[in-house]
């Protein structure tokens, strides 16, 4: 299984595989032709009242990464996170998201899951 994480704003890659954005708002400036993004699921990203609360620094990373995986675990979100799963068994998926630091973001927390 390979299943990677890679900012949204890098150029893409050939070997990229299924390119997935995992973020809920499409990233500021960039075009859908320029992203290359071949799936956007986004039951499977945080929810916005998770994402805002996030943001406003109102509780730490683990914290976050607890609430994302709760979640996550609610049958819609499970189901797209089995797809991904399953497309990971067949070839390489490249997580796509905006996220500056994306090892303290959601992105890491769906790739642990998915390791």
């Amino acid at each position: 299984m390979s299943v990677r994480v890679r900012r949204v704003y890098e150029p893409p890659s050939p070997d990229d595989g299924l390119r997935v954005l995992v973020d809920r708002l499409w990233p500021r400036g960039l075009t859908k032709d320029a992203a290359r993004v071949d799936a956007w699921p986004k039951d499977l990203t945080p929810s916005t009242e998770l994402r805002r609360w996030y943001h406003a620094d109102e509780g730490s990373y683990e914290e976050f990464a607890r609430r994302y995986e709760g979640e996550l675990a609610e049958p819609g979100a499970a189901r797209l996170l089995e797809e991904v799963r399953e497309s990971a068994a067949t070839g390489t998926v490249t997580l796509l998201t905006s996220a500056k630091v994306p090892e303290e973001s959601h992105a890491a927390v769906l790739l642990r899951l998915l390791g």
